[in-house]
């Protein structure tokens, strides 16, 4: 039983498990729906949520070598609208663009990221199940919006499940 008023500021719980550019990622979340809707189509609206994220990737080609590893922890921030049915069931999209913080800079596989603030875009699809069960891929994109060079940005392919309640 959860007592405390934040835990009736989260609306569901999420973990997503991905890779990219020989890098794997798993995440864990928690959102918070805005409540607010707004008419898209005859049969669809778009909402939007906020979604607080804890992440670890972990690189296998750490400064471009064989067998040797990155791990990196990041938090982040993601503001997320929703193009999705009334009724809330069925197929969605959706699209992000948040910030994140990376425990080290990314050097993985050639691929750069010199600082540790970095921006995240995404697009995704899914279907929302009747009982609060919402499952989907998306493609993230990181880079640090040109802050600093080198900048080559990473990307992810996820596989996200979440659960409302």
């Amino acid at each position: 039983v959860c007592l405390s008023a934040a835990c009736h500021a989260i609306d569901s719980i999420s973990v997503e498990f991905g890779t990219g550019n020989k890098t794997k990622m798993i995440r864990v979340g928690v959102q918070r729906d805005w409540n607010r809707r707004w008419p898209a189509y005859d049969r669809m609206d778009i909402s939007g949520y906020w979604d607080l994220t804890l992440a670890y990737w972990r690189g296998s080609r750490y400064r471009g070598l064989l067998d040797s590893t990155q791990q990196i922890g990041d938090i982040g921030l993601t503001p997320t609208f929703r193009l999705e049915r009334k009724d809330r069931t069925g197929p969605y999209a959706e699209a992000g663009l948040g910030m994140h913080f990376l425990s080290a800079h990314y050097d993985n596989n050639e691929r750069k990221l010199s600082t540790n603030l970095q921006f995240a875009t995404h697009l995704g699809i899914g279907y929302l199940l009747g009982n609060g069960v919402d499952v989907g891929l998306k493609i993230e994109h990181f880079s640090n919006g040109g802050i600093k060079a080198p900048n080559n940005g990473v990307n992810f392919a996820l596989l996200r499940v979440a659960y409302s309640f």
